[in-house]
């Protein structure tokens, strides 16, 4: 009986530890969020002092159908690129893309930094940075490279699509891709290979959150037959709940960006994937998507919602529709690990979005803005 009672001891100690450590995790999932919002926000103005607003017409909202139909383009040419053994090239651009963003990132953060070259300056520290990230993310793309890469690029990209695109592009934007993520996750699963192949490249497309000190994401030699299930974007979502294929393996569903957590495969016989030794997860991964979309309309709020009341955090100033999008953007992640968390995978976007939308309204009414103006349709009317 006292073994017994020992061994319940134990395993109740051991259950405790892993919620623990879940808790950290999905603390530090939402701690990297935050860190992006408010990256995005401090970039906006010095992205536009540098010339990186390009669109004429940041009102127009069709400039989001543009980029959305260059979404679905890119999806085909990475299918056919994983299809026809062209691994490396597509890894390659993925690479080259997240260096080039940090490098914007890197020239406004370090705007002192530059070198007259023949009467031009040359912003050198940026172009050094940039070219450490890239080689860092090509030689050893280990967890920590590619969430640092995959942080610095979500600030880039959210901040140049916040000053590009006005509250009703951004508003189409996120909706548009929160239909999307649901179509992807519950109807189709068309974005199954593009999953497999990208994640199997360790590029910062999947934010990587370990449980555990040992955790290391280059020795997992498949990191998609290690997982319960796989994203759209390659990353590992929490076991739905579907039972193993007929020959022991995990069957696998899309979903555009929820965390989840990765276990080593083992054909037990009971049709169910089971995790480490110890059944206990490895890892926490969510899509960078999940991360930068949200925090487009926060960057486009901050930037073009004037003559509001605003907050200061972090040094930062933030317009009120701006802090209280971010609010919504948090709660919506919350839910959204909760009930991944419950093993089932969940689109991240209609969540994410949602709240992030939500919030924005209510600090958009509360500043005293009409809705018309809010939702950016004033002009049409």
């Amino acid at each position: 009986m006292a073994v017994e009672t020992l061994k319940a001891l134990s395993v109740e100690k051991g259950d405790m530890d892993r919620r623990q450590r879940t808790l950290l995790a999905c603390g530090v999932i939402v701690a990297i969020f935050l860190v992006v919002q408010l990256g995005a926000l401090a970039v906006v103005e010095p992205f536009k002092a540098q010339g990186y607003q390009e669109v004429e017409d940041t009102s127009d909202p069709t400039n989001s159908v543009a980029y959305i139909g260059a979404i679905l383009v890119a999806t085909v040419l990475m299918l056919a690129a994983i299809k026809y053994d062209f691994d490396r090239v597509l890894r390659g651009f993925v690479v080259f893309s997240g260096a080039y963003v940090a490098f914007y990132v890197f020239r406004v953060v370090f705007p002192a930094a530059v070198v007259s070259v023949g009467g031009t300056g040359v912003p050198l520290l940026a172009i050094g940075l940039a070219a450490m990230l890239g080689a860092a993310l090509w030689f050893y793309p280990e967890w920590y490279v590619i969430d640092l890469a995959g942080i610095v690029m979500g600030i880039g990209a959210a901040g140049i699509f916040g000053i590009n695109f006005g509250i009703l592009p951004a508003l189409v934007l996120l909706v548009v891709l929160a239909v999307y993520d649901a179509i992807s996750v519950y109807g189709t699963e068309h974005m199954l290979t593009l999953a497999s192949g990208v994640m199997e490249m360790r590029v910062p497309i999947v934010l990587v959150i370990p449980l555990t000190l040992s955790y290391s994401f280059l020795d997992a030699e498949n990191p998609v037959e290690d997982t319960d299930t796989v994203d759209a974007e390659g990353s590992p979502v929490a076991n739905g709940g579907d039972p193993a294929d007929s020959d022991g393996t995990t069957t696998a569903e899309t979903d555009d960006a929820v965390a989840a957590g990765a276990t080593e495969e083992a054909d037990d016989g009971d049709g169910a994937a089971e995790g480490t030794d110890d059944g206990e997860r490895d890892a926490l991964f969510i899509g960078l998507g999940d991360a930068v979309i949200p925090a487009v309309l926060v960057a486009s709020a901050g930037f073009f919602v004037r003559d509001v009341p605003s907050l200061v955090l972090a040094g930062v100033s933030i317009p009120l529709p701006a802090g209280t999008a971010m609010v919504g953007t948090t709660l919506g992640l919350l839910v959204l690990l909760w009930m991944v968390l419950k093993g089932r995978a969940h689109a991240g976007l209609p969540l994410l979005n949602g709240g992030a939308i939500g919030g924005y309204l209510v600090g958009a009414l509360a500043a005293g803005i009409p809705l018309l103006e809010a939702l950016g349709l004033a002009g049409f009317f």
